[in-house]
Parts: structure tokens; sequence; C-alpha cells
């Protein structure tokens, strides 16, 4: 897998996409930008992450047969993260001119309401 030529120009739009949602924010988890709602992690931005050549967000799905049904869709797109993989998330490729962020938005927008309160998401 190719590296993102410019990760910081990647986080910068993938920010702007997270911060867009209703009442989030940011913060630095295990050394890497995460987004939270009230405190639930619905984002990590992941680059070059333990030396895999990649550059993605990881998202919650709503389990094991999303994640598999994703990555059987389109393997160039999803990909099994590490360490959080077994407890549901997936990671989207945000590596260089195969970005398709309407579908990262929505995909941010999914995990989001998996996080977020009902008062918020019905």
């Amino acid at each position: 897998m190719m590296l993102s030529s410019d990760p910081d120009a990647v986080l910068l739009q993938l920010r702007a996409a997270c911060l867009a949602l209703t009442e989030t924010d940011e913060i630095v988890s295990h050394g890497i930008p995460a987004f939270r709602f009230a405190g639930k992690m619905f984002a990590y931005f992941r680059h070059n992450h333990h030396g895999d050549g990649r550059t993605d967000v990881c998202v919650k799905t709503s389990g094991r047969d999303e994640q598999e049904l994703l990555m059987e869709m389109d393997p160039d797109t999803y990909s099994w993260p590490a360490y959080i993989g077994p407890s549901g998330w997936i990671a989207v490729s945000l590596a260089d001119g195969v970005v398709d962020w309407a579908l990262v938005a929505a995909r941010l927008l999914s995990s989001w309401r998996l996080a977020a309160p009902r008062r918020l998401t019905g």
C-alpha cells in the first residue's frame, strides 16, 4: 500500500468532517488523532501505523457481519484494523488518489451514530 504523500492535508480534511458532526471533539489517543462524542470514540486517524504503509480512518461498524461484508465488497477501500478490529471497527483507506470523501463522510456519520445517544440520532 502506498503512503499518502501529505497525511497532514488528509488529516485536515478528516478533522473538518469529524468536527462538523454534533458535539464532537478531538483528542490524542494512543498517540494518534481520535474523534469522540461525549467520551465515546467514533474515529481514529492512522498514518503508517506500526509501519503498515497505510493512511486510514478507523470507524465503528455494527459488528463482524458488516465488517466482513465491507471488506468483501471493496477490499481496496476497507481493511481489518490492528487491535480494534475485534471490537467492531473497520479501516477506510485514505490513500492518495482514491479517497471518496462522500463515502468517508457516510462512514463517519454511521460511526458517530453508534457512539451518540438516542436523543441525537432518533
